[in-house]
């Protein structure tokens, strides 16, 4: 099989990681990658969203399957573009399927239809600013103020205040967002400790994928703004087997089933963010990809051969399939560049070791100058070590980010310091 994935960070990385490894794996593709992508297959300039071009590379090179990493082209429809080629396989959900991530209000509502625990909540569109702070005044603080549509991640506010609460709800609805907060969603604030669980599906059957937990926040001790992720941990200590049936049984089978019963087409993974509440899970998010810097410690769990269950989902025989787990805890640490999240510099070149026994580095935003490999991001390397002990292995993690320079880099020492 010949493969394209669509991606340049460390989620495609590792996903190329992991297709390079399977003996079905003919010539493998990434659009437009990144240093690390081009250690295990061909990069190519090509931009996701301009799905034409998408597809002449396709058929000019017998592409079978394209994996899309990101969220945008899926939300942009491009599963529903290749439609009309039906010789090669997205794995991705249809652009309604990605509305679970690309509309906040879609997939809140979706979720009452099929009583699946989530905040409570309530939306607003440009012009009812009045109403959302009426609505506002009947919370207790703090508040959550989700901007609808996408936007790169920032568009998820927690207010201390009211007031602030108020300014901000009135930013969002005159375009604080652009078009992705024409609609707002507010909801109840939920108290509780986060992590991740992902399916993949055929949207009729699925099976689970190991389970996550990331840090979010810049800072030691979860502090300062969000970013894409600072790293993660799988598995997560306090998902048990207890927590993991609550959540097959109250949110994973329910999920699924509303999309088939919606007969909405979705071939591909689910993301769903959540938190536990006094022990029960609720739903934060969906994502309709898998996240990252999760990928960098899910996928190196999955025991087995991930293009043999991508053709699973194609062939619709994902009730055939099982998808055995590693006992090895997996844990990430991101390198980023100096000031991310917010402004910081390129092209530091990057002085990186030779892997070590158990470790691994999965480029995110790194790109080549001549023989140089140099940053090329705010999130510029994950290093994933797999080990027996969670604790030993996030220092192995710790260790090894400390062996890799270039100038600015900064990551956070305390990663899994809550479990």
């Amino acid at each position: 099989m010949n493969v394209l994935i669509l991606g340049s960070g460390g989620r495609e990385h590792t996903l190329a990681w992991k297709i390079r490894q399977s003996p079905l794996c003919d010539q493998l593709f990434i659009a437009p990658g990144n240093a690390g992508t081009a250690l295990v297959g061909s990069n190519v300039d090509l931009k996701l969203l301009d799905f034409q071009s998408l597809a002449d590379f396709a058929l000019q090179n017998n592409i079978d399957c394209i994996i899309v990493g990101p969220e945008e082209p899926l939300v942009m429809g491009i599963e529903d573009f290749f439609r009309d080629y039906p010789e090669i396989f997205v794995l991705g959900p249809s652009q309604q399927g990605a509305l679970l991530e690309g509309s906040k209000d879609f997939a809140k509502a979706f979720m009452a239809d099929y009583n699946i625990p989530t905040a409570a909540y309530k939306t607003f569109v440009t012009g009812e600013h009045q109403e959302a702070v009426e609505f506002l005044n009947t919370l207790p603080p703090p508040y959550v103020l989700k901007a609808d549509g996408l936007a790169a991640g920032k568009g998820v506010l927690i207010c201390a205040s009211l007031e602030e609460a108020s300014s901000e709800i009135q930013a969002m609805l005159s375009g604080k967002f652009g078009k992705a907060s024409s609609k707002v969603v507010i909801e109840h604030f939920l108290k509780g400790i986060e992590f991740s669980v992902f399916a993949l599906t055929d949207g009729k059957d699925w099976v689970l994928l190991p389970e996550a937990k990331d840090y979010k926040r810049v800072g030691v001790g979860d502090t300062g703004p969000n970013t894409g992720g600072m790293g993660a941990v799988s598995p997560v200590p306090f998902a048990d087997e207890t927590v993991m049936q609550k959540v097959i049984e109250r949110i994973v089978k329910p999920t699924i089933k509303g999309l088939h019963e919606k007969q909405i087409r979705y071939n591909g993974f689910v993301f769903f963010g959540l938190i536990m509440v006094n022990g029960d899970p609720f739903v934060i998010e969906y994502n309709c990809r898998m996240g990252d810097p999760e990928t960098e410690v899910v996928i190196p769990r999955i025991e087995g051969d991930l293009l043999e269950l991508i053709l699973a989902v194609r062939h619709n025989k994902l009730n055939e399939i099982k998808v055995p787990q590693s006992k090895l805890n997996a844990c990430t640490v991101m390198l980023c560049s100096g000031g991310y999240p917010d402004s910081y510099e390129k092209g530091f070149e990057m002085n990186i070791p030779a892997e070590p026994e158990n470790t691994l580095f999965f480029h995110a935003g790194t790109s080549k100058k001549n023989d140089s490999i140099v940053t090329n991001g705010g999130r510029v390397l994950a290093v994933t070590t797999l080990s027996t002990d969670l604790q030993q292995g996030l220092e192995n993690s710790k260790h090894w980010a400390e062996q890799i320079q270039f100038e600015g880099k900064y990551f956070r020492k305390d990663i899994g310091f809550d479990l």
